[in-house]
């Protein structure tokens, strides 16, 4: 069945009430609160910093390789964040599937947006180290900013479809995913610049979404080097079939979701 949008919009406010409760619990007794969304990404870059950048010496055209790789980890963690807590949204709401009807695509949908909060945070990290190595944004690129994250976004939903309605059948997905997101970080140019590979399969390595969202993000925040092209292009064909195919999906298994969960 086609997403019924007037449904959605009478149902906005349990959406706001979700999305309201995720972050409020994501900070509720928690030693460092919103300390925990500055150093997850510190850490991992101080780690990258030496292994990939002072040990393997991975090329970074001319950016220092902490903001280098700093850059690439908040779009990457928001979307690893957004993909695990949309992928287990049905199972963890089973309780509320089970007893009131609902879109059930709300779950998901509202579950994406915590991490959101991460990301802000993490990126006033970003700023002060962008002052700190004196770069700038690409001031006529500001706009793909949100944009960037629009499409993180948009990727870990079509993703968290496909995964959150298979959790509910087969509970052995929860295993698949953290494998999952380990393997997809290397594969995205995250640690190193898509550059390393050769322009004429540059399209090829686009097939992965994330790849354009990092390589555009990082562009945009950073002002240097060449704008990604054909990257950007092949990523967006993959993030609309995602997400298009996600809620097809999805909404196929919907009506089934309460008696199996």
């Amino acid at each position: 069945m086609p997403i019924n949008f007037r449904e959605l919009w009478d149902y906005r406010e349990l959406f706001l009430i979700l999305v309201w409760r995720d972050v409020s619990v994501r900070y509720k007794q928690s030693m460092l609160g919103v300390l925990w969304a500055i150093l997850a990404p510190l850490i991992t870059m101080t780690i990258f910093t030496v292994i990939f950048g002072r040990v393997a010496k991975i090329p970074t055209n001319g950016i220092p390789y902490p903001i280098f790789s700093f850059s690439g980890l908040l779009p990457w963690l928001f979307f690893a964040q957004a993909l695990q807590v949309s992928s287990a949204s049905m199972v963890a709401e089973r309780n509320l599937i089970t007893k009131v009807y609902f879109p059930r695509i709300i779950l998901p949908a509202a579950a994406t947006l915590a991490p959101l909060v991460d990301f802000l945070i993490a990126c006033l990290i970003l700023g002060a180290m962008m002052v700190y190595y004196g770069f700038v944004p690409t001031w006529h690129a500001l706009y793909l900013i949100p944009l960037c994250v629009l499409w993180a976004l948009a990727t870990a939903l079509g993703v968290g479809f496909w995964l959150g309605a298979l959790n509910v059948y087969f509970r052995d997905v929860k295993m698949i995913i953290p494998f999952l997101i380990q393997v997809w970080m290397f594969a995205s140019p995250v640690v190193y610049p898509a550059s390393l590979f050769p322009q004429k399969w540059q399209w090829l390595y686009g097939l992965n979404p994330m790849a354009g969202v990092i390589e555009g993000f990082r562009w945009a925040m950073l002002g240097q080097g060449v704008a990604p092209g054909p990257v950007v292009l092949a990523s967006v064909l993959v993030s609309v079939l995602l997400l298009g195919g996600g809620v097809y999906f999805f909404r196929r298994m919907e009506r089934s979701f309460a008696d199996v969960v």
